[in-house]
């Protein structure tokens, strides 16, 4: 008989957390219910009317939607659960955009600007000098700024209650993809969202005339101490029409990302002839350009001959504002919405619902099994014991990644600030 040990409650914690991480099956496999319409689990294009979609999409999930019905009129993957990147700043937007005036002010420190991660994508804020809400917030959008989503955190409280009030307007918009592990959305272990919750975070954001605002602002002077100032652009490259992108017609925004395991990520929306449309594409298998002109494609198509489309899913409405729950009664919440209600930080129990939940009853079934046979043994039952059930390969987020989006510098701009290393 096989020699048994033990598994002590830290190996067994562990090994549950690994769930978070990972888990690219859709909320449905926790909530028994696909959130937006059972379509959107599918493998596979989805979408009433083919003719004419673009025939060459290299992204691993993409979602078209109209923004005012709500309605999905095509996606692939709409609930894989991918790395964000810095697309998650609609959701930090989201959940605090409307707690300071735009006019209000705030000094930086060296320790404010203290622990931000290597890599990390700046608009090139200077300790000592003072800026506006307004001025942080087009650090944010136009130029992607880790350091300015920091200050704004720690004038929320700090970065701990910062993440928890995303989990908890995740939870609200249901988006259940969704696990919140900073505020940036720089690579860490177990951050991940989908093509259909950062599609809900910008079909909510642009509801917001500030939100909305500073996503379409294509260029600001931004302080550099004193009276100087430099400018900054809107690294939306459909928007402001860089590195050889074609600025496309009616672009509002939204958010741009990119980061070494993420890849190019992008949430767009157009408006022509009065109609909205939402696009969200992520991971597209060659970087640069490709994330816009997928993008391109798909609003051309939405605009053109989708027009006739019928819906295969829809938006969901927040629960705030009067949406209908998906989660059936008595279902176990997604992980990170169980984060968002327990308040958590991402680690310990509170994070292993759904597939956690069922990699920790796996181990713990398993110890259970194998205390069993070993008191068979014991009584002279000769069994072979078997090994520990070993967790499947899933699609996880390296927990150290460089991010290299859009990084600002005063004198010379980065050349390809989107381009992978």
């Amino acid at each position: 008989m096989h020699a048994f040990t033990r598994p002590s409650r830290r190996s067994l914690l562990a090994f549950g957390a690994l769930a978070p991480l990972a888990a690219v099956t859709p909320a449905a496999a926790a909530t028994g219910t696909v959130i937006g319409g059972a379509r959107l689990a599918r493998d596979g294009v989805q979408a009433t009317l083919t003719a004419g979609l673009p025939k060459k999409l290299t992204a691993r999930a993409w979602l078209l939607a109209d923004h005012d019905t709500g309605e999905v009129l095509a996606s692939y993957r709409a609930h894989r659960r991918l790395a964000p990147a810095s697309t998650l700043k609609m959701l930090f937007a989201d959940s605090l955009l409307g707690k300071f005036e735009r006019t209000e002010r705030y000094t930086v420190t060296e320790a404010d600007l203290a622990g931000l991660p290597p890599g990390s994508s700046l608009v090139g804020l200077e300790p000592g000098v003072t800026y506006t809400v307004e001025q942080l917030w087009q650090g944010v959008f136009l130029r992607s700024g880790n350091d300015a989503v920091h200050i704004l955190a720690l004038m929320n409280g700090g970065v701990a209650k910062s993440v928890a009030d995303m989990r908890a307007k995740a939870a609200d918009l249901q988006a259940l993809d969704t696990h919140v592990v900073s505020c940036d959305g720089y690579d860490h272990t177990g951050q991940l969202s989908s093509a259909y919750d950062l599609t809900l975070f910008a079909r909510h954001g642009l509801r917001n005339a500030d939100f909305r605002a500073y996503c379409s602002t294509k260029a600001a002077d931004f302080p550099a101490g004193g009276r100087r100032t430099f400018r900054i652009e809107n690294t939306d490259r459909l928007l402001s029409g860089t590195y050889g992108v074609t600025p496309y017609d009616g672009m509002i925004g939204v958010k741009n990302g990119y980061t070494s395991h993420a890849g190019n990520t992008f949430t767009g929306a157009a408006t022509r002839d009065g109609r909205t449309l939402l696009v969200t594409v992520l991971h597209p298998e060659s970087g640069n350009n490709a994330v816009y002109e997928e993008t391109a494609a798909l609003l051309d198509w939405g605009f053109g001959k989708g027009r006739s489309a019928g819906s295969v899913g829809r938006l969901v409405d927040p629960l705030s504002e009067g949406g209908a729950s998906a989660s059936p009664s008595g279902k176990t919440p997604h992980a990170g919405a169980q984060a968002a209600k327990d308040g958590g930080s991402g680690g310990g129990w509170g994070v292993l619902g759904g597939a956690g939940g069922a990699i920790l009853l796996l181990a713990a079934g398993a110890y259970g099994a194998r205390r069993r046979r070993r008191a068979e043994g014991a009584r002279g039952t000769a069994r072979q014991a078997t090994t520990d059930p070993q967790p499947a390969m899933r699609e996880t987020p390296h927990a150290a990644t460089r991010e290299t989006p859009d990084r600002a510098t005063r004198e010379t701009p980065h050349p390809e600030p989107d381009s992978p290393r």
